[in-house]
Order: C-alpha cells, then structure tokens, then sequence
C-alpha cells in the first residue's frame, strides 16, 4: 500500500522522506525555557538539516497522582506556543484532552496529538480531524497495532488526510512497556506515516508510586532499532535538566546529547531508506 505523506510546514512526513522529529519538553514551564529548549534543538539538528516539530503540553491531563504537576493551562500555554512558532518558524504540537480543546488548540498549533489513553475516544478524535490540522495519535498502551485501522478512520471520516499514528509501547505486566517492533510496519499498513515515541516506550508508568519511572538509557536503543525498520519519524521528548524535570524526567534524554543521538539515528534511517 503507498503511504500518504503529510506536510506540516515544511516537513514531509512519510514514504522515503527523511525521518522527521518531534521534540521538545515534556510540558510547557516558562516562555524563556521554551525558547531556550527550541534553540537548543534547533542547534542539535543543523549539523544533519533535520526538520523538527516543537512538542511541549500545557496541560498533562493524565498524571499518576493528583499531586503531579500539570502545566501552565490552555491560554498561557496557546500563547507561549504561538511565540515560539513565530520566532522560530518551526510547526509546533500540543496534546489534546477533551473535544473543546482542538479549535483553540488548532487556532495555533500546527499539530494537535491524541494522548495513548484517550486513543479510542471517538469525539475527541473527530473534533480534532475536524480541525484539518495534522493530527498524531498515540496507539493506547492497551491497543494491537491493527486496532488503529479503526481509530485511523475515525479522524479520516471528517475528510482530514493529515494523520499520523504513534508507537509508544504496550502494557506488559506492572509498571512496564514493552515494543514490539513487528507493530512499525503493521500500522504503516494504513496507509499512514508512523511514527515512535522512544520517550514514553522507555517508561514505567506509575513507577514511583505517585510518579512514573523510566530508563532513558535505553531511548537510543529503542531509536536506532525504529530507524532500521524505516520509521517515518521520531517523537523524543528532551530537557536540559531531565532528573529536576515536572514531568516524565526519567524518560528524556538531556538535550546536550541529542546532536550526536540524531546524528547516528539520520545513519540508520539513510540505510533503511536507501537515501
């Protein structure tokens, strides 16, 4: 089956295209940190011309615990996005929680992403297909691969081509994910750009107790292996001080190594896609 490629800016994703990144912080902490973690990801992809997608959320919705940090809520969370499109010029991506949030989200974002856990939410989905904007759905961590055909044309249904489906790992016990790389090219069966999360596959969700874990040691592991498959992209969440990071720290990998990771993982992806 040929795969649909979508563009975002000035990103093709999909097909024998370069892999494209998503990458940014976990969520959203300050206008001065987003613009210093968009610099500094910007400087970590200019060595190979890789085109990057800023993700930060400003609101994280789905917390172990009631005490976990959130984010900076929608409306100064929009506004801090909208900056950093601007003075960058690069597409930027938010999580969506609830259907009211993708109009307002859309209004800024250039891509709108459907949380693992709310992968099946039918009205969620066509609100944010509805908005036209590119929409990157997470695959629940309770979800085959072949299940997103279903969750694929639930956003198709409203006529919107701009969709991508996400590998972020799959239940395997407590507390543990697990990837089966078999899933890559099933869901690229679709028909649609996929691409995966080495973040969130490196995670223990709950892990901590009132907090998850993570093994980041292993997201270059996970990232080269997506690569030799032939991944469309690569979803790597990043921060400068990943272990005093409000969320997901344990699983970001410090944004002072992400130039020779991306490095070597463009290596892979030429190989897999005889570019």
């Amino acid at each position: 089956m040929s795969q649909n490629i979508v563009t975002i800016g000035d990103i093709a994703i999909g097909g024998k295209n370069p892999i494209a990144l998503i990458c940014g912080p976990c969520q959203l902490e300050s206008h001065d940190h987003a613009r210093m973690m968009a610099e500094r990801i910007l400087e970590a992809c200019a060595p190979t011309g890789t085109k990057f997608i800023f993700k930060a959320s400003y609101d994280k919705a789905n917390r172990s615990s009631l005490g976990g940090k959130r984010g900076l809520g929608m409306e100064k969370g929009l506004e801090i996005l909208g900056l950093i499109r601007d003075e960058f010029g690069v597409p930027v991506l938010t999580d969506v929680h609830e259907p009211g949030h993708c109009a307002p989200a859309a209004e800024v974002c250039d891509v709108l992403q459907i949380p693992a856990f709310l992968s099946r939410q039918t009205d969620l989905l066509l609100a944010a297909g509805a908005t036209g904007k590119a929409v990157n759905i997470k695959k629940g961590q309770f979800l085959a691969p072949w299940d997103m055909d279903n969750v694929a044309v639930k956003v198709a249904s409203t006529g919107n081509r701009n969709i991508m489906l996400c590998e972020r790992g799959t239940s395997f016990g407590y507390n543990t994910l697990v990837t089966d790389f078999r899933g890559l090219p099933r869901m690229a069966e679709t028909g649609w750009p996929v691409i995966f999360d080495a973040t969130h596959s490196v995670q223990q969700p709950g892990g901590q107790g009132n907090s998850s874990g993570g093994q980041r040691e292993y997201v270059p592991v996970l990232a080269r292996a997506a690569c030799a498959v032939g991944v469309s992209g690569l979803f790597i969440e990043t921060h400068q001080d990943p272990d005093n990071a409000p969320s997901d720290g344990p699983n970001m990998v410090p944004v002072d190594q992400l130039k020779d990771l991306i490095g070597t993982l463009r290596s892979f992806d030429a190989l897999a896609k005889g570019l």
